[in-house]
């Protein structure tokens, strides 16, 4: 006898024979069930409409609906409570946004326009302190001289007809580094005895100036942290 067999019946006919005796039957979904189903989804909705003895005040440029009705929390659950202001906060916002905020469609989709904030907000972090003026500044303030606006940092190259900066990358100061014909300095040399390339000699006093520049920002900088 196998291990699957006991006294000539099979572990499988037994089986069979106890599924028929239980009469399983699964009750098929009826209307009606669909229909109590919907009826519950549709009860346990709230209303669109939220009526509260004192109005809504809004600030729809802040997205905030403020609500000045006391809140009655259950003692039974408190948090149910607090979820349903929230929702009827949440309803009134959105009603209000829909019916007063002009509507605009672009490629990126629809969307409303908000108006101005009306209720200041607090800063996160204080206002930066004041800088300190430079020296030339004071200088300026002392002898009352007054900025000048300046002009555009673009200037017309005749050659190229085109707008080209006057200083940095391709700018009109380091024109002669690319010429192929530099004029010479005759006095210079007769004084000096030596010859001299216009090109580097361009170069080294554009860069000397710049670092005369950095070296007068530092200063101006220690100066201002000595004065505060």
């Amino acid at each position: 006898m196998s291990d699957t067999e006991m006294g000539g019946v099979t572990l499988g006919d037994q089986l069979v024979e106890q599924t028929n005796a239980m009469d399983i039957h699964s009750p098929p979904a009826t209307s009606k069930t669909a229909a109590s189903m919907t009826e519950s989804t549709l009860t346990s909705r709230r209303p669109v409409t939220v009526e509260k003895p004192t109005p809504y005040t809004f600030d729809l440029g802040n997205l905030l609906a403020n609500d000045a009705n006391p809140v009655q929390l259950s003692t039974s659950n408190p948090e149910e409570t607090l979820a349903a202001n929230a929702r009827d906060a949440a309803q009134v916002l959105i009603n209000q946004l829909l019916s007063t905020c002009e509507l605009k469609s672009t490629t990126d989709g629809v969307h409303l326009v908000l108006p101005a904030p009306s209720t200041p907000l607090p800063r996160e972090k204080s206002i930066p302190a004041e800088k300190a003026p430079t020296k030339w500044e004071l200088f300026a303030k002392k002898k009352g001289i007054e900025n000048k606006k300046r002009d555009t940092k673009l200037v017309y190259d005749e050659e190229t007809g085109e707008w080209v900066p006057k200083w940095g990358y391709k700018g009109k100061n380091k024109e002669k580094d690319s010429e192929w014909l530099v004029e010479v300095d005759e006095k210079k040399e007769r004084e000096t005895g030596e010859a001299h390339d216009a090109r580097v000699e361009s170069r080294a006093a554009r860069k000397e100036r710049v670092r005369r520049n950095e070296r007068k920002q530092r200063a101006n900088e220690r100066n201002a942290r000595k004065t505060t």
